[in-house]
């Protein structure tokens, strides 16, 4: 059993440190990176899954992009630490966070990932849209949030804010 709830300041270290963990301190050479870096995550969206003791179990990021001047949300990292792994942590972490970005009036989220795991979740391959290089085209996904929120951007995806 699990407490997601909104990252707070005093666990941005904890996050982290699991981000390192699951993904090795190089993870901020990653094309995706390059989006992150003169902005600033989506407080609202950034959660954290706690255990009955209170140790971190899982965590995610969302970020403010653009595709020309439609916004859209960057989801990730994500991660779930590995002694928590195959137990539906990290989906359950994604498909709550998408619930409070579509309240939240948030319309897309785009993603940089795997297809057999992220389409379970109902992501699909973007066709149209363009991430820094280097970025395998395979592995843009993206979801709506509302119905057709992705039928009419395209091109590049940018940092915003």
């Amino acid at each position: 059993m699990y407490v997601i709830k909104t990252e707070k300041k005093a666990d941005y270290w904890e996050v982290e440190a699991l981000f390192d963990l699951c993904f090795a301190p190089g993870r901020e050479a990653l094309s995706s990176y390059r989006l992150r870096e003169n902005s600033k995550p989506i407080s609202e969206l950034c959660m954290v899954a706690r255990d009955k003791e209170q140790i971190l179990a899982g965590a995610v990021r969302y970020w403010p992009v653009k595709i020309q001047e439609h916004e859209a949300l960057l989801l990730g990292p994500i991660a779930v630490h590995p002694t928590r792994q195959g137990e539906g942590l990290g989906s359950l972490l994604i498909k709550d966070s998408l619930v409070s970005a579509k309240e939240l009036d948030y319309s897309r989220v785009i993603l940089i990932g795997d297809f057999p795991y992220y389409g379970r979740l109902g992501f699909k391959k973007l066709t149209n849209i363009r991430m820094p290089e280097p970025t395998n085209p395979d592995r843009i996904l993206g979801i709506e949030l509302v119905i057709g929120a992705w039928s009419i951007p395209s091109g590049l995806v940018k940092s915003y804010k």
